[in-house]
């Protein structure tokens, strides 16, 4: 079955996205490149549905989960070709039950090491994002304004938040895994604290 797209999304953003990654030979390929004839643009995906053998693809023999992270998945669940046979692996019914679970448990792990958000502004975020989607259905350009205000407030907080941590001199490293996100991406919200 051909999902439109497996990242499967999470309160800490692209950093841990996951998705199936596929094996050929006990390794990842690269990506599966698509003829559509001349020109300077050749398609081409990650997405391990196009990794059936077709077109001059390779084809995948096993799925194990993968993160944005860099995080692999230990587990590795094999294809089964046989019942597979001749069809394209998007009209397949692949289970990604297992890389699913894998990512999930890799996810705890960050969770676990994150900083944990006050209750009472958890509970105030998720009141809001209700507010925001129920504003979107009803008034789109109220929601888009309150949007653009919750995204200036973000930046200010953050922004000041992230001068702190540069004032007490911790690591990006430490803001990384306090954040659930990558260094670089901690590294980039020291320097913006810095230079603003």
């Amino acid at each position: 079955m051909l999902v439109d797209w497996d990242w499967w999304t999470v309160d800490f953003g692209d950093a841990h996205a996951g998705a199936a990654g596929v094996l050929v030979g006990g390794s990842e390929p690269g990506p599966a490149y698509f003829d559509v004839g001349s020109g300077p643009d050749v398609p081409s995906t990650t997405h391990w549905s196009a990794y059936d053998g077709r077109a001059r693809r390779p084809r995948a023999e096993a799925l194990r989960a993968v993160c944005a992270c860099g995080w692999r998945g230990a587990a590795e669940y094999p294809l089964d070709w046989a019942t597979i046979g001749d069809q394209p692996l998007y009209e397949a019914d692949v289970d990604l039950a297992g890389p699913l679970a894998d990512w999930t448990a890799h996810l705890s792990v960050v969770r676990d090491r994150a900083v944990p958000l006050p209750e009472p502004l958890a509970a105030l975020l998720a009141a809001m994002a209700g507010q925001l989607t129920a504003t979107a259905a009803d008034a789109p350009l109220a929601a888009l304004r309150a949007a653009g205000v919750l995204e200036r407030m973000a930046a200010r907080a953050g922004r000041t938040a992230a001068g702190a941590l540069c004032d007490d001199g911790m690591s990006a490293e430490a803001v990384a895994t306090a954040l659930g996100t990558t260094r670089s991406k901690a590294q980039v919200l020291l320097l913006t604290a810095r230079d603003g």
